[in-house]
């Protein structure tokens, strides 16, 4: 990858361009060696916009000469398809040893490596969702320089997570790290170190400072905490592991000298991008200079000492309180009590030897090789003057990275604390977490925003070095929110999901600035002669009677709350109760149901209708209809006996069609097939009947229609449509002109239709009130042989207004 980013096509250009080729070589296939994608996908890949990847990209790309690219145009001749060759890699295959001569499994891998950097995440056809890769939701400006930078680091990240800084003088308002991160993208140190502090507030990096044995910030290191967690590693641990301790101290200078200087090994490969940093200042960063010593050996002895843990001015009192000594008399005392004079108020200072007398052993060398002899018996360690056993306290911030951002300003403080305690606050830290988050905050942006109201918190106090109980002033204060008011989401006056000012706070503000205004114009009118500080005593004592009001009030209210929700929870338990309830009652019908058997043909457990029957029902349903819809024009709608003659009629007609219809499945089926299943034998003839007869639903409602609109009532309301449209008037000038006739012509078969479509809806149901009533035997003459007569007759209108035969 780094090979191909050097190609001399891509010197100078952007970012974009460069994680657009490897994007392409990582979805090359193997076999073609040609990737067919869309602008659009490509875009989602390194994060930019379609509009954009088809202006600025693929120009790019097309020019760059690595690539080549043969794209399809849209409606407004923009790149939408592309079929796209990265030269380098077709040039480089079968060539032996070539480093851009990769193997099928070398592709998938590549593939694999970007898809868990920089996936956009998709949906697939069987429902499965692919996820987002680590950076794959940052897009828009400046996706495409954070994309490439976190695959250019994890690329350069070993096992542990961490990755190898450049060497060398870098600019030391920068960083090291910063200086890394421009040499990989070859851009300032000044941008690399923006893209280095967004990487960081996504959490996808991670600088730590290293502390030395005296505890004054050491090197630093950059860790891209996602490589160690796919090797099965934490960060925490390595960096435990390398950290820099003092050697056993020699003498009495409380720092400790570091070690005998070495020279590291012979020179390592460079960083992967030769371009130069252009902002490099002259001098060497002092945390990290070139090649000055070595690492200090981890199986040293810390030389402070475990009641030194404050490590500010006036330590090492005791807890008696009392003033210290003269400023020279704790110097030159070490730990093991061996030269000079203890620390005041400690136990060597009690009973330890003065200035140039032979120490004698302590009384806290004492205790110590007494837990010491107690473990080496195999038990536990006992309470030995007074102490208790605690449990094992962690120095470093726990493993969780988002607990580790959160607490990482009272890092001291958390050193300071017990086993217990640090347990305790890791709890209460993870509580503050959780309800961040259930408050809408993002939960990337939870563990920042907790550890950004430490700081807050420790600033208010002074700093770590003014609090003298740890764990109190975390659990108590440090953690907990403060709301200014009634809002959830106020802390200190601001909102937590937006980080804007409360609007709640200034209205609560606001209202008490006006109530007492009002309580002060109110004494003013009452009590006009008060003085200044009388007057301020009868505001406050005003006000405080509203606030005991206003406070019974909420109590009230509270108590009248707790009870509507008692009784909400009540009435929700009922209903759920009697929901339950209902719904037994219908599986119990439904399964009574289902063992009825068939009321047409007797079938068992045929819930009441089987299906066959089902379709006749609704064959006769429709062909009753269809009756009703020929008898609206082909008979007399006062004759009862006319009626039935045309329902019969359509009744036999339908009833021919349906057996032909069925007779020629029949015919269509093998012999013997229809043996076995007797019963879907008679469904299917009964559906398709069902069939036959709703096709013909629709060519008789037409055929009605078609035949009321040529009666005497239907053409006279067309006659009157046309010449009303025909005098209005627009028309008036040409009532004859062309169009004047196209428009009453539109509006008279308008009237026309919608008369015939009147008269259909007012005869079927005068038809339907006639043959709910008993009504006499049809006559056995088909309805078809009395067309020519019903031709003849002449047409008239009955009582309602319809037009009959």
């Amino acid at each position: 990858m780094h090979a191909l980013l050097d190609t001399a096509g891509l010197a100078g250009a952007s970012d974009a361009v460069r994680l657009a080729v490897l994007v392409l070589a990582s979805r090359t296939p193997w076999e073609s060696g040609v990737v067919e994608i869309r602008t659009s996908e490509l875009g989602r890949w390194i994060g930019m916009s379609t509009s954009y990847m088809a202006s600025e990209v693929v120009p790019a790309l097309k020019r760059s000469r690595v690539v080549s690219v043969d794209a399809s145009e849209g409606e407004f001749r923009e790149n939408t398809g592309l079929e796209c060759k990265v030269l380098p890699l077709w040039a480089a295959q079968d060539v032996v040893g070539h480093p851009l001569n990769l193997a099928k499994k070398e592709y998938a891998t590549l593939q694999r490596l970007l898809e868990a950097v920089m996936a956009p995440g998709w949906k697939h056809r069987d429902g499965r969702v692919t996820p987002a890769g680590l950076i794959g939701t940052r897009t828009g400006r400046g996706a495409a320089t954070d994309r490439l930078a976190l695959l250019l680091l994890v690329l350069e990240a070993r096992k542990t997570g961490r990755v190898r800084q450049c060497g060398g003088t870098v600019d030391t308002k920068r960083g090291r790290a910063a200086a890394t991160v421009a040499r990989l993208l070859g851009c300032t140190a000044a941008a690399g170190e923006r893209v280095l502090e967004r990487l960081e507030g996504r959490e996808l990096v991670l600088r730590v400072r290293l502390k030395t044995g005296s505890g004054m910030p050491g090197r630093s290191r950059l860790m891209v905490p996602a490589v160690a967690d796919a090797l099965g590693r934490t960060v925490v641990d390595d960096v435990q592991e390398d950290r820099a301790e003092a050697l056993e101290p020699e003498v009495s200078d409380p720092d400790v000298a570091a070690g005998p200087s070495e020279v590291p090994g012979g020179a390592t490969k460079p960083q992967a991008s030769g371009v130069t940093v252009t902002d490099e200042a002259e001098v060497a960063e002092p945390d990290v200079a070139a090649a000055l010593h070595t690492d200090h050996s981890h199986l040293g002895t810390p030389v402070v000492s475990p009641q030194l843990s404050g490590r500010f001015s006036g330590e090492g009192r005791g807890t008696e309180g009392r003033r210290p000594g003269r400023a020279c008399a704790g110097e030159d005392q070490t730990v093991d009590g061996e030269t000079g004079a203890a620390e005041p108020g400690s136990p060597v200072a009690e009973g330890g030897p003065l200035r140039g007398e032979k120490p004698k052993e302590s009384p806290v060398d004492e205790r110590v090789e007494q837990r010491a002899a107690g473990a080496g018996a195999g038990g536990r360690p006992k309470a030995v003057g007074g102490e208790k056993a605690q449990q094992q306290r962690r120095v470093a911030l726990p493993a969780d990275l988002r607990l580790r951002v959160a607490l990482g300003p009272v890092s001291w403080l958390w050193e300071r604390l017990s086993g217990w305690q640090q347990d305790q606050v890791a709890a209460t830290a993870k509580a503050e977490l959780s309800q961040l988050e259930g408050l809408g905050v993002a939960a990337q942006r939870a563990p920042r925003l907790l550890a950004d109201r430490l700081t807050c918190r420790l600033e208010e106090t002074g700093g770590e070095a003014l609090i003298r109980r740890p764990f109190g002033w975390l659990i108590s204060r440090g953690l907990v929110r403060r709301p200014s008011c009634s809002d959830r989401r106020c802390n200190d006056g601001s909102r937590l999901d937006t980080g804007a000012e409360c609007e709640n706070c200034g209205n609560v503000v606001h209202i008490r600035r006006a109530r007492r205004a009002r309580t002060a114009a109110q004494i003013d009118r009452e009590l006009p002669h008060l003085g200044d500080d009388q007057r301020r005593r009868v505001i406050e004592e005003r006000l405080r009677e509203q606030a005991a009001i206003e406070a019974e009030d909420q109590v009230r209210r509270r108590a009248q709350a707790r009870a509507e929700k008692v009784r909400r929870e009540e009435a929700r338990a009922a209903a759920q109760e009697q929901a339950k309830h209902e719904r037994a009652a219908a599986a119990n019908a439904e399964t009574a149901r289902q063992a009825l058997a068939c009321a047409d043909c007797g079938q068992q457990r045929a819930g009441g209708l089987c299906e066959a029957c089902g379709y006749r029902r609704r064959t006769e349903t429709l062909t009753v209809e269809i009756g009703l819809l020929a008898a609206t024009w082909a008979a007399a709608l006062d004759d009862r006996n006319d009626i039935a003659a045309v329902t019969a009629g359509v009744r036999a007609s339908l009833e021919a069609d349906s057996k032909h219809t069925q007779r020629e499945f029949l015919e269509s089926v093998e012999p013997g097939e229809l043996d076995t299943d007797p019963t879907g034998v008679a469904s299917v003839l009964a559906f398709a009947a069902l069939q036959t007869v709703e096709a013909a639903l629709s060519d008789y409602r037409s055929d009605a229609l078609e035949r009321l609109g040529r009666t005497e009532e239907a053409e006279a309301e067309a006659r009157r449509a046309y010449k009303t449209e025909q005098g209005r008037r627009w028309y008036r000038h040409n009532p004859n002109g062309a169009d004047a006739i196209t428009a009453a012509t539109k509006a008279a078969d308008t009237a026309r239709e919608r008369a015939a479509e009147y008269m259909l809806m007012t005869r079927l149901q005068q038809l339907r009130e006639q043959t709910a009533a008993p009504t006499e035997p049809a006559p056995t003459v088909p309805w078809t042989d009395r067309l020519p007569e019903l031709a003849a007759r002449p047409l008239h209108t009955d009582t309602a207004g319809a037009v009959i035969a």
